[in-house]
């Protein structure tokens, strides 16, 4: 975990608050109690629970099982330490902060920093705490313990006395793909993309190089198996190299420098690269500039920007930078976000004219500076690492002047599908990041490229090859026609290189193995096309069933082309919590945060679209996706071998899981539209009882949905989970969906407030 000195930088902040709204009551549990137990049953250990809240364990194991939990499994250290997330985020509307970090085991200032730098944390959350009042331990009284007894019946009967214990534990996965390899690599030749990069599969964002393994040696294996010839993780330059102007944030440097220069070691033996996300000069909050005011640019809040128009700081990059190269020379290198969510650089926001240094420069100018002070760090400790500048959030009336001034080492890299028009539903509209549903490239990239190789620069494309933020659930989404398409047509643009997805996404799989062999060069000089590479991967994993699995592939992938794009939509919807999203019988007033808690808010989650059509949308979709999983079935059936049987029915599994997905976002946008409906003044008998028969219709389909994702998810830990976010459920979550259907559909309706 995250060192109590390394954050000293956030000790003496309070915990970020935002608004506090009133927290959502869990009406479906007999009191706020039983939903904190049922809630953290399988996330935190019993006796840290018991401390939260001034119980026993033994008063905790009697609420728990009351409710028809088995005796709570172990729950290691390792686990812990990779669930912080998903505990929180269960949590957010049980506890206050004093409470979360009993149940963290955390101090304020450690919990600070994991909101402010854990991949936005806080934003995931909706930037908000809502108002927890203490929860403290009190004996169960008599109508609580008999709602208890009315969920044990109902857990029992749908799961048996095993509830929540599943045969694949939580995590199991990084066991899995951390274990040798048997057989040697399928990845041989040379291919047209170099690098092929991509994010661990389960790595901890926050602090990688102190924290757990990021790239276990035979997890490097497997990847490079699938075609992958690099990974990336996320640096802090004052974590590491020493901070000029307070040193105590750079405590244990030295140790990640270490730590560093091993990883990239044993990657090369792999034959992989480790390349660095860097997102600087990182704020500084505003009692840092009562010391140092002559490095303050733009202000945001309670931080300010350290500004690049300073030599100053141009000069700490610069430093920081040849020290990383000199500790890990094998490093592959670095690539950069100028213009990211966080405010670093004053032009960052495009707000640089409020700085009175970068508000007389030219934008372009400003970024490419960043870029070059990295470059100029490279140079000085005689590394070959390259450095990648990647265009995103750069304002496109001042990308030109940026990539001019880039210096001449300087790779330049775009999201290939950005500004892709499509119409989905008779909705026109256009592309911004994270689809595999279309198939790029787009303008943007294209015009980008297009001016970068101008000048004489290697030009990169941004894709997601594996899964986007449309469903990040699944280790990958097998709309692999897509993807296939995708790349092939990358082959014409003159990009060199592919960064295969955000973090998520680093799962092996036949996406990234098809990636590979539409790279590869056959001996009369031609490319393989979309089909062929298909073809290639689908006979080395599946054999015989070969031909079957493509066709499935290629008709999930049309239907995918359906799925209703819009940049909010894919952050707001139900998409990662699927089923385990809960039912409302009121509005709940929430907003949808971004990937993060979706709330009932309908109309965040749709965007852009009408109700109806982002509802038959996401049908169409899910019917892609069924018929992929009855065609993967009769494949399966039809097969002799074990290995090929057993891979189809993995991919199926996969498959499945993305339908109940989409199914249930569906489902669920159904619900909330005949809810408020049913609110309306003035319905006839007829029609509000029409609107009552549909709700009670969508929560037996959500039920089911729940079911059939809880039994997915029980034999395969990786539904569910990804990298920054964790798991966004829990297989309990999807026990708890079934009694919030069940609770639903004993409510009077309409429901005028929140139950």
């Amino acid at each position: 975990m995250i060192s109590a000195l390394l954050i000293s930088l956030v000790a003496s902040v309070a915990l970020p608050q935002g608004p506090a709204p009133e927290a959502l009551n869990f009406a479906h549990f007999p009191d706020r109690l039983h939903a904190f137990v049922w809630r953290n049953w399988t996330l935190v250990p019993l006796d840290r629970m018991a401390e939260v809240v001034g119980a026993t364990e033994e008063d905790l194991l009697t609420v728990g099982t009351s409710m028809g939990l088995p005796v709570p499994p172990n729950i290691p250290e390792s686990q812990l330490q990779r669930t912080y997330i998903t505990i929180i985020r269960a949590n957010w509307h049980l506890l206050n902060y004093d409470q979360l970090l009993v149940l963290l085991g955390w101090d304020a200032a450690h919990l600070a920093y994991t909101l402010q730098e854990d991949d936005f944390l806080f934003i995931k959350l909706g930037s908000l705490k809502p108002a927890c009042p203490p929860l403290a331990w009190a004996p169960p009284s008599e109508a609580a313990q008999a709602r208890a007894a009315q969920i044990a019946a109902q857990v029992k009967g749908l799961f048996g006395d095993t509830a929540g214990v599943t045969p694949d534990p939580p995590l199991s996965f990084v066991e899995h793909l951390s274990a040798p390899v048997n057989g040697g690599s399928e990845e041989t030749g040379e291919s047209l993309f170099h690098p092929r990069f991509c994010y661990s599969y389960f790595a901890l964002y926050g602090d990688p190089l102190i924290e757990q393994d990021p790239f276990p040696e035979n997890y490097l294996k497997r990847l490079h198996a699938s075609g992958v010839d690099g990974v990336w993780l996320q640096g802090v330059l004052y974590t590491l190299a020493p901070f000029p102007w307070q040193p105590d944030l750079s405590v244990k440097w030295e140790q990640r420098l270490e730590r560093l220069c091993e990883l990239t070691e044993r990657a090369a033996a792999q034959g992989m690269g480790i390349y660095m996300y860097l997102n600087e000069p990182r704020t500084m909050p505003l009692s840092f500039f009562e010391q140092h005011p002559e490095l303050r640019g733009v202000t945001e809040g309670d931080h300010a920007a350290l500004c690049t128009s300073v030599p100053q700081v141009r000069d700490y990059i610069r430093e920081s930078v040849a020290r990383i190269c000199a500790a890990a020379p094998k490093l592959a290198g670095f690539f950069t976000i100028t213009a990211s969510e966080n405010l670093t650089n004053c032009w960052s926001h495009h707000r640089g004219n409020e700085c009175p240094r970068c508000g007389t420069r030219n934008p372009g100018e400003v970024i490419a500076e960043v870029n070059a002070s990295i470059q100029a760090g490279i140079d000085q400790a005689g590394s070959a690492a390259r450095l990648i500048a990647w265009d995103w959030g750069w304002n496109d009336t001042w990308a030109p002047d940026a990539i001019a001034a880039l210096p001449a080492k300087v790779s330049h890299m775009s999201v290939s599908e950005w500004s892709l028009p499509i119409n989905r539903g008779g909705i026109e509209s256009t592309v911004g990041e994270y689809s595999i549903s279309a198939i790029g490239p787009g303008p943007r990239a294209q015009r980008h490229w297009k001016l970068a190789r101008e000048r004489g620069l290697n030009t990169l494309a941004k894709i997601q090859a594996n899964n986007t933020w449309e469903l990040s659930s699944v280790p990958y989404i097998p709309a692999v026609a897509n993807v296939a398409k995708h790349v092939a047509a990358l082959r014409d643009t003159g990009v060199t290189g592919l960064m295969l997805g955000w973090t998520l996404g680093g799962h092996p799989s036949p996406n990234l193995e098809v990636v590979y062999e539409l790279g590869k060069k056959r001996g009369d000089g031609t490319y393989p096309s979309a089909e062929e590479a298909m073809e290639i991967v689908a006979t080395r994993r599946f054999g015989p069933a070969a031909q079957e699995v493509v066709g499935a592939w290629t008709e999930i992938s049309t239907a995918f082309s359906e799925f209703p794009y819009n940049g909010g939509l894919v952050y707001c919807a139900p998409l990662q919590m699927g089923p385990a999203n809960l039912l409302w019988a009121a509005a709940t007033g929430y907003r949808a945060t971004m990937v993060g808690i979706p709330y009932d808010d309908l109309d965040s989650w749709r965007a852009i679209y009408p109700p109806e059509v982002f509802i038959a949308q996401l049908d169409k979709v899910a019917a892609g996706f069924d018929a992929g999983v009855r065609r993967m079935q009769d494949a399966a059936e039809s097969l002799a071998e074990p290995e090929f049987k057993q891979a189809v029915l993995k991919e199926h599994d996969v498959t499945l899981a993305a339908y109940v997905h989409f199914k249930s976002v569906s489902n669920q946008a159904l619900f909330v539209l005949l809810r408020n409906r049913l609110n309306t003044d003035g319905l006839s008998e007829t029609d509000a009882n029409a609107l009552k028969e549909g709700i009670v219709e969508v929560l037996h389909a959500e039920k089911r949905l729940a079911e059939e994702m809880y039994h997915l998810r029980a034999k395969d830990s990786r539904l569910g989970f990804e990298a920054t976010n964790q798991y966004f459920y829990m297989p309990l979550d999807l026990i708890e969906k079934t009694i919030n259907c069940d609770w639903l559909l004993t409510c009077d309706w309409p429901q005028k407030s929140q139950q």
